[in-house]
């Protein structure tokens, strides 16, 4: 009987684990894009050194 019930703890542990993982929060979102824009614009300023 404990194992079915740790079976079940585990096995509903790791579906929450990721299925909250899954979607990206509005601050994660807009943090990518900052990091996106700043990558382009270094990208940007060693073409124009080379």
């Amino acid at each position: 009987m404990k194992k079915v019930i740790l079976i079940l703890a585990l096995t509903f542990s790791t579906a929450a684990v990721f299925t909250s993982c899954r979607e990206k929060s509005g601050v994660e979102k807009a943090a990518d894009s900052v990091e996106d824009a700043a990558d382009d614009v270094g990208d940007a300023a060693e073409d124009v050194v080379d």
